[in-house]
Order: C-alpha cells, then sequence, then structure tokens
C-alpha cells in the first residue's frame, strides 16, 4: 500500500496533469469542492484508484491536502469523487458488511430530506488545572469530551472551542425500476455535509428527486432501551457527492438489439392493434378503453412556453363503473408494465400518501419532507383504485397534482414546491354500485366536478347482459383458467422498452392536415348546438377537450415512432374522444352533446328549465304575490312546453339551493 506522502505527491501530480484549470477557477467562482472523475484517476495511477476504494478517509484526506498545496486561500477545500466503477454501483439491497469502510456508490429516490443543521465535527477543550488545550474530533452522535489531561486532571473541562459544518440527513429508497414485482424497497440512512447542502446543491436533493451518492459506508451503533450498546449496528452512508439524475425514462437502458426490434414493430401497419391487445390479454374486450390506455403510455409532449407556463403532455383517464368489469385488473396491469408507476387504492391512500407528507425526524430532531405516490411516480403513471371510497379531503389534494403538476407543500416550518410530471389512470364505482345511464356521471360519483373535469377521457365501463358477447366472455375466462392466459403479442419486456425509446426519441408536432381536421371539429362541435327559444346553449367541448384531443393525436404518432402528427392521427383521437363523449357527455334530452352534464352535473337543457322557472317566479312576484301558489306556477310553465314533473323537480333543486321555500304547503316564497 502507498503511504501517506507518497499519496499525497501522487495526488499532486495528478490534479496538475488533469484539474490545474479546475483549480484555478475555484477561488474565482467562490466553490468550495473540486469534483474529479474515478476514470481518469484510475487510468493516471490505477494504484491510487484502487486504494480510494478499499481505503476512502485516509486517500480523500491525502487528495484535500494535495490540493491545499496549489496556492488556495486557507479555506480547506473538498475533493469530490464522480462516476465509480460499475464493481462499486451497489443496489441498497445488497449492501452488506463486507461493504463498511468502503467506498459505494448507490441510486436511488430521496423518500425523507431533514432541515439542515449544524453540527460539531471537532472540539477543543481547556484544562482547568494546567490551561492545556485538548482537541477531540466528534465522529460519533453524542458530545464526547477528554477523559483526562496529560498533567493527569480529570472531571469538567471548559469548551473553548467548536467547529461546526451544515448537515442533512436524507433517506434514500430504491428506484421501482429497480426492483422485481412485489419487493418492498429497501431504504438507507445517507448524510450530506458543507457545501454538499449550500442552498443549489438543496434544491437537487428534495424528495422524489432521483440521486446518485457517492460515499462512505459506516456502522451506526444502536443503544438498547437499559442504556448498554447493542451488538446489532445500523448502516448509514457518508456522502462523498451527490448528483441528481433526471428523472426520465432514461433509466432504462435500450441495447443496439432492441433497438432494433422497436424498429420493427414500428414498421408493422398493425403496430396499434398489436400493442392494443397486448394491454391486460386475460381482460376480454374494452378494446376502445385499451387503446386509450396505449395513448396514455405513449403520452402527448410537454411543451415550455415562453412566457414561462407549460402545457402538460400527460394525459389522464378516469374509468367509471359497474362492479366486476375489470377495471382494477386493468390499473394492476398498468402499475406492472409501465416503466414508472405506483398503485394506490382507496381508503389506503390519504392526501398525505398520494401528495405529501411532513414526518418527524429522529436524527436531526426537525422537521423533515417525505414524498407521496404521486411525486415518487413524476415521469410515470399513478394508478388510483376505488377512487370514490377516498375522502373528499384527500381527493382534493389531487387537484393541483393533475393541473399543474406540482405539489405545493406548506407545513410546520417547510415551504415546499415538488415536481409531479406523472399521468394519473384513475377507476371509481358508481355512487349506488351500478350505472343509471340517465343521470348525468357528476352526480353518480362521489367526486367534485373540478376534479372530473381534469380528466381528458372519462370512460363509463358498463356491465349490460348480452347473450353472444357473455358466451365468449366466459369462454375466455374459463379458457384461461385450463390452458392459461395466452401471452401477449408484445411482450412486456419489448413494451416496456418501446415506451422507454418513444419518450426518449420522439416528438411529435402536428402537420396542417392535423392541425385542420381537429379546428374543423372542434368549430363544428361547438356551435352545432342550437336552442330554438334563445336559451342557454350547451357546451359540447370545451378548450380542455382540445387539448386533450392534441394529447393523443401526438400519442397515436408516437406509437408508429412518427415525428409528425398526420391527419390519421388526428381522426384516431377524435375517434376515441366522441366514444367518450357518447358515453358520458351526450343529453339524450336534446340530443346534443353537452360536457356540462360531467363538469357540473346539470345539463344545459336543465338549466335552462331553472331559467325558466326563475323567470316565473321573478314575473308572479312582480304582481305584487309575495307568496305564490305553487299551481299558478304549473299554469304558467305549461304554456312554455314544461310538465308538472319538470317543475316539481327544478323546485326541488330551488330549495336545495336556498333560493326558495315552502313557508306552507303548496305555496313557495324567494329567500
Amino acid at each position: 500500500m502507498v503511504d501517506a506522502r507518497e499519496q499525497i505527491q501522487r495526488f499532486q501530480e495528478f490534479l496538475e496533469a488533469a484539474y490545474l484549470k479546475k483549480i484555478h477557477e475555484l477561488v474565482s467562482s467562490g466553490k468550495r469542492s473540486i469534483q474529479v472523475e474515478f476514470p481518469e484517476l484510475a487510468k493516471h495511477d490505477p494504484e491510487l484508484a484502487e486504494q480510494l476504494i478499499t481505503e476512502p478517509e485516509e486517500t480523500i484526506k491525502a487528495a484535500e491536502v494535495a490540493l491545499q498545496q496549489f496556492d488556495l486561500p486557507k479555506e480547506e477545500f473538498r475533493v469530490r469523487f464522480i462516476n465509480l466503477p460499475e464493481s462499486q454501483k451497489i443496489k441498497v439491497r445488497d449492501i452488506r458488511s463486507t461493504h463498511l469502510d468502503n467506498l459505494i456508490m448507490i441510486d436511488g429516490i430521496i423518500r425523507q430530506a431533514s432541515d439542515v443543521r449544524p453540527q460539531v465535527i471537532s472540539a477543543k477543550f481547556e484544562c482547568r488545572s494546567c490551561g492545556n488545550l485538548i482537541t477531540v474530533p466528534q465522529l460519533e452522535s453524542k458530545f464526547k469530551e477528554p477523559q483526562r489531561c496529560s498533567c493527569g486532571a480529570r472531571g469538567r473541562f471548559r469548551v473553548a472551542e467548536k467547529i461546526l459544518v451544515d448537515a442533512q440527513r436524507l433517506v434514500i429508497e430504491e428506484s421501482p425500476e429497480s426492483m422485481q414485482g412485489g419487493e418492498q424497497p429497501k431504504r438507507l440512512s445517507v448524510f450530506v455535509r458543507e457545501d454538499l447542502v449550500e442552498p443549489k446543491m438543496e434544491k437537487k436533493t428534495t424528495p422524489g428527486s432521483k440521486v446518485r451518492v457517492v460515499g462512505i459506508l459506516k456502522e451506526v451503533p444502536l443503544t438498547a432501551k437499559s442504556g448498554g450498546q447493542l451488538t446489532r449496528y445500523d448502516l448509514a452512508l457518508e456522502t462523498n457527492s451527490i448528483d441528481s439524475v433526471e428523472q426520465s425514462y432514461d433509466d432504462i437502458s435500450i441495447t443496439t438489439e432492441d433497438e432494433q426490434r422497436i424498429k420493427e414493430l414500428a414498421n408493422d401497419p398493425n403496430v396499434y392493434q398489436k400493442l392494443v391487445s397486448s394491454i391486460a390479454p386475460s381482460v376480454y374486450g374494452h378494446e376502445e378503453i385499451k387503446g386509450a390506455l396505449v395513448l396514455q403510455l405513449m403520452g402527448g409532449v410537454r411543451k415550455e412556453r415562453s412566457d414561462g407556463t407549460a402545457v402538460r403532455g400527460d394525459m389522464h383517464i378516469l374509468l367509471v363503473g359497474d362492479p366486476g368489469a375489470a377495471k382494477s385488473t386493468l390499473l394492476t396491469y398498468i402499475s406492472k408494465m409501465a416503466p414508472r408507476a405506483r398503485y394506490v387504492a382507496g381508503r389506503g391512500a390519504s392526501a398525505a400518501g398520494i401528495t405529501a407528507s411532513v414526518v418527524k425526524d429522529e436524527f436531526m430532531r426537525g422537521w423533515a419532507l417525505e414524498a407521496g405516490a404521486i411525486v415518487l411516480a413524476s415521469g410515470g403513471v399513478l394508478c388510483l383504485d376505488e377512487m370514490d371510497k377516498m375522502s373528499m379531503e384527500d381527493t382534493s389534494a389531487l387537484h393541483e397534482a393533475m393541473a399543474q403538476q406540482q405539489v405545493t407543500i406548506s407545513k410546520a416550518n417547510i415551504q415546499a414546491t415538488l415536481t409531479a410530471r406523472t399521468t394519473v389512470l384513475a377507476a371509481a364505482n358508481p355512487k349506488l354500485g351500478r350505472f343509471d345511464p340517465f343521470q348525468p356521471i357528476a352526480s353518480q360519483i362521489n367526486l367534485p366536478p373540478a376534479l372530473i373535469n381534469r380528466f381528458d377521457l372519462i370512460f363509463a365501463v358498463r356491465d349490460i347482459p348480452d347473450k353472444e358477447k357473455d358466451t365468449k366472455i366466459a369462454t375466455h375466462i374459463l379458457e384461461g383458467n385450463i390452458d392459461g392466459v395466452k401471452e401477449p403479442e408484445v411482450p412486456v419486456d419489448l413494451m416496456r422498452k418501446y415506451i422507454a425509446y418513444v419518450h426518449q426519441n420522439v416528438f411529435p408536432k402536428l402537420s396542417p392536415g392535423a392541425v385542420e381536421e381537429i379546428k374543423e371539429f372542434y368549430v363544428g362541435l361547438r356551435n352545432s348546438a342550437i336552442t330554438g327559444d334563445g336559451g342557454i346553449k350547451p357546451i359540447p367541448i370545451s378548450a380542455r377537450q382540445l387539448e386533450a384531443l392534441i394529447r393523443l393525436a401526438e400519442g397515436s404518432a408516437r406509437v408508429r415512432l412518427s415525428n409528425q402528427v398526420t391527419k390519421k392521427d388526428a381522426r384516431n383521437a377524435i375517434k376515441i374522444l366522441k366514444f367518450c363523449m357518447m358515453q358520458v357527455g351526450f343529453d339524450y334530452e336534446t340530443g346534443q352533446f353537452d360536457m356540462d352534464r360531467v363538469a357540473t352535473g346539470v345539463p344545459a337543457s336543465t338549466r335552462n328549465k331553472i331559467l325558466v322557472i326563475k323567470e316565473i317566479i321573478h314575473e308572479l312576484e312582480a304582481r305584487g304575490k309575495k307568496t305564490i301558489p305553487i299551481e299558478d306556477i304549473f299554469a304558467e310553465a305549461s304554456e312554455k312546453n314544461l310538465t308538472e314533473p319538470q317543475v316539481e323537480e327544478i323546485l326541488e333543486k330551488l330549495k336545495k339551493e336556498g333560493e326558495i321555500y315552502e313557508p306552507k304547503r303548496g305555496w313557495i316564497s324567494k329567500l
């Protein structure tokens, strides 16, 4: 092994040869550390690189002493090593006692981050008898005092000086894509100090961020309840360098062989049908829903505007339907198959668990931020099952995450904004268990209209007896039980890589033909609604659905790995949107599309009637009647083609809203 003096000499030679320019920049830039590429050190001096792995503390100290030999100010400068070899890249679950005191590299998601607090690393004590100064390095969690002085004096010593550094504790969890299905992600405490917790760096280490940490693995002694020390130790990582890894589909490595298979599949004219049939092969039918799920996985293109605003590329889908219609099976399949996904269900999910929570930190004695499912699935899919079983307070947490794609937290002393570029796929049951096709969808599910409106597509999954269809479903399920489920046309592994490849390389733009097609459909549908009596026009489609159309068309182009959205893609998007609107946005009374059926639960035809009844009440009141007989309202309404049951229904609505009341039976008054 190389001794300390020789190590310093060698490091000096290496830094002079490869990093002289960066060292000069250190002083002018005001930075406190220099990043050194491990491969460059290994190339220059393999022996020194080997020693850095096995004896990191002494070797890093030698590198820092060597750095001080260059004419730098008196401050302490640090050497941060990055890009360790693959042999030192260890999964959290694979860390063992043999790795103790070695330099290792781990990848993971920050699950928890404490406040930045000062920590003592060294203290000088003065002996009360002889005035001697004793330096004690503070390596453990408890503050350590000297036992005795060289003059023989024991007892309390006066603290003359303390050296403090900023410190923070992070909890790092394994990335979901590195785990096998059903495994519990393992966690590791990571301690970051000095310039690694300066404000600029701290922004990169917020909960939900993906990071690569290089550090020395240390054991942490555990104390028993009785006060003694346990034979068991905990593990922690003393950080040498920390880098944020951009959260994207780039985590999936695609070989040239994979790329060839992907391009072959994309050139197949039936690629869309093949991908659709490969989504949950155990579920029979639901072709339109599966088609929408394929486009959802492909996603639209996120657009950053010059004014600082952004248009999301993720599309959100809601499946509302009868029990036993395979909604949960579709969600579970997507959560297993999507490259980055989290599955959350009903009552098992709270607002804190979905967005983010503030928890008490035992180590740093402060508050820490812990990211929830929608933040951890950023850049992927959040599958939210049994959404109607969640409480109002919990679902309200989704509003900001779905529209603005961020989560803002203001709790305890923590003010934070977390990125949540997540696609949401949700499933819910109607209020009364089964669907009533003639009631607006918003009145049938326990979700606020504002949240329903944030979904690009809403599918009503209905279970209606049909002899031919039931026979096929029964055959499909029974055959699956006997022979096992057929293999999908596109294997799961290839499909995952296909989606990752699309997100990495394909960013389609609308062609003039597609723009014309979408514009024609939008303008035509918005102006197709005509009311003869000058009442309220139904709003068949809004700008939100127009953006959804663009996202669907971009997803359709991405399926073919095309960088241009064609007329055919636009038609495919229009077909899917029309299918949804026929199910949930069609007003059977007027025979027209009406988006308000979905958004507010009150169709335009009903709003027209409410307006008519309000006018009648106002007119009767103007004639000097403070208390109006209901019979008079019936008489006036019949002239405007309104039946008694319709009038009764509207009067009930107005009573609930507190606009009118019934002072005595058969009479009404305005409040």
